[in-house]
């Protein structure tokens, strides 16, 4: 028998040709933390009573996959509400980060703080995704930029993944700025993030690396080295793109088979079309679009255009995008950047999947992925993008354990 079977639900799958893929009177059924079966109440194969050990009815609720939140920067020490004034008194982000805020103002305070406290900052944030619906969450670190400190950060994800009881999947992201003790040694400190990528593979605390290639960050030379190293380890990609400028990082993230390449503003179609070709995931950031007042929107159209899978993230982080809501991430994307709510949605389902590598696993209600589901009390799936600062969760299972 299943363990658990959920009816007179409506299921939005996010596979085949209907909108959502979605199955109006629909069933699930959980076995050994999978799922067993999904589609039409009318196909069961016996009564729901003689099929599972508990039978849950949800009333007409929809079920979603779980969301997943492919790109956070969740943990780190401080904050920079300071900086937010600055910009809305007309400083920039990059005159900002040259002056010491921005990323080295976050460094230095997530170097003074130890695994605990970073801890008791960070679960609140991680709470507030969960809380509407997150069920994998994406955690980098790149605010140590040493290798003691940047293991630091990641060990403190994998426990905050542990004590939530969700899927946490962790990016090391040593290439982020430059340290001040550094300064004017940017291919020098590149040689040793090299240096480092060994022991980040040792440890086992890292799932990909990542790298900020941009006027204010790395330029695409060193980022190809960091790249080079990487996947001669074994580690995927993935990569901070084209935000500020066009420095060609979505074509270069292509040359690496990249998992994603994340913000894209400024790609260009000639860099759309790597990304097409290799797979990589365009995950788009309307939280720091949004933030920072930015005007120059992404290539919808070209990734569109292209069949390039488009993932949606919070891009959780303490300067250009404090967001830890999945649900005001889409609304975003909708009204910022004019994509569907079916699309918004994809982008933080299957395609937030994908960016993670994670695609076989979790992000659609199929038969044998994970339990991993979010039951809302909505009319329609477009509610989720629809509404702002209204969460309609009625709950969320991972891998098939109520959270």
């Amino acid at each position: 028998m299943w363990d658990q079977l959920l009816i007179n639900a409506r299921l939005a799958t996010m596979v085949g040709a209907a909108p959502y893929g979605a199955i109006d009177q629909g069933c699930l059924a959980i076995a050994e933390g999978k799922i067993a079966w999904c589609g039409e109440r009318g196909d069961l194969p016996g009564a729901p009573d003689s099929l599972a050990r508990e039978v849950t009815d949800l009333d007409g609720r929809w079920i979603t996959p779980g969301l997943v939140d492919c790109h956070t920067h969740l943990v780190y020490g401080g904050d920079r509400a300071g900086e937010f004034e600055q910009r809305l008194e007309g400083a920039s982000y990059a005159e900002i980060s040259r002056a010491g805020g921005g990323i080295r103002a976050t460094v230095t305070a997530t170097r003074d703080a130890s695994e605990e406290e970073l801890f008791k900052q960070s679960r609140p944030r991680m709470a507030a995704l969960v809380a509407e619906g997150a069920t994998t969450i994406e955690i980098k670190s790149g605010y140590g930029l040493a290798l003691d400190q940047e293991l630091k950060q990641l060990r403190v994800a994998r426990w905050l993944g542990e004590f939530g009881e969700i899927g946490v999947r962790t990016t090391f992201l040593g290439a982020h700025s430059l340290p001040p003790d550094w300064e004017g040694s940017s291919d020098d400190y590149i040689a040793a993030i090299i240096a480092m990528l060994p022991h980040v593979k040792e440890s086992g605390l890292a799932d990909a690396v990542d790298a900020f290639c941009e006027t204010i960050a790395f330029s695409p030379e060193q980022t190809e080295k960091v790249f080079a190293a990487a996947r001669a380890l074994g580690l995927p990609v993935k990569l901070h793109a084209d935000q500020l400028s066009d420095l060609g990082g979505a074509a270069l993230a292509a040359r690496y088979q990249a998992l994603s390449a994340d913000h894209l503003e400024f790609t260009s179609r000639e860099g759309v079309e790597a990304m097409a070709a290799a797979g990589t995931v365009a995950v788009l950031l309307p939280g720091a679009f949004y933030t920072l007042r930015e005007t120059q929107q992404p290539p919808l159209a070209d990734l569109r255009d292209t069949g390039t899978a488009i993932a949606l993230a919070s891009d959780c982080n303490p300067g250009s995008s404090p967001l830890t809501s999945l649900l005001l991430t889409m609304n975003m994307a909708c009204t910022l950047f004019r994509m569907t709510p079916e699309e918004a949605l994809r982008g933080v389902t299957i395609n937030g999947a994908k960016a993670l590598g994670l695609q076989d696993q979790i992000g659609s209600l199929e038969v044998g992925k994970r339990a991993d589901l979010a039951i809302w009390e909505i009319e329609r799936p477009a509610a989720l993008c629809y509404r702002i600062g209204f969460n309609p969760l009625a709950f969320s299972m991972k891998d098939g354990r109520t959270l």
